[in-house]
């Protein structure tokens, strides 16, 4: 089966995130690994105040993931963090081929570890590009295409 690009937005309970970063953080990239997918990156987006209580909690860390999957898994991925008690909410969408590579990079980069690794685990940094920066560089990645 082919494999497509997904990115995952993963949002933590804030307090188990903040006792065991590395384990919760790690269950993404085991769900992943279990259904036979691939992480291509992997990093803490921020910590927030989440707009309306989710199980109690008032506060919520945000976790990006851009990751290979057979699309016929990605319920068994869905269905793995509603039994999570770490993860909160999660939102997975499938990647256009023609900007993985733009995502990706800038995903990687914004990390601060520009095509040295595969799994990026650094906190969001205050000056990251806003929004407006990042479709600039993606549409511009889109004309090349076309």
């Amino acid at each position: 089966m082919a494999q497509n690009v997904y990115e995952g937005l993963f949002i933590f309970d804030s307090n188990r995130y903040a006792r065991d970063p590395g384990g919760v953080s790690g269950q993404i990239a085991e769900f992943i690994r279990k259904c036979g997918g691939e992480t291509i990156v992997s990093r803490l987006w921020e910590e927030r105040r989440l707009a309306y209580p989710i199980n109690g909690q008032r506060k919520g860390t945000y976790w990006l993931s851009y990751f290979k999957l057979d699309s016929q898994q990605l319920s068994t991925i869905e269905r793995e963090c509603q039994l999570s008690e770490s993860v909160l909410r999660c939102l997975l969408l499938k990647v256009d081929p023609r900007i993985v590579n733009a995502l990706v990079s800038h995903a990687t980069s914004v990390a601060g570890e520009p095509g040295k690794s595969r799994r990026v685990e650094t906190p969001a940094r205050p000056d990251e590009p806003v929004v407006e920066d990042i479709i600039e560089e993606v549409e511009e990645e889109v004309a090349e295409l076309n």
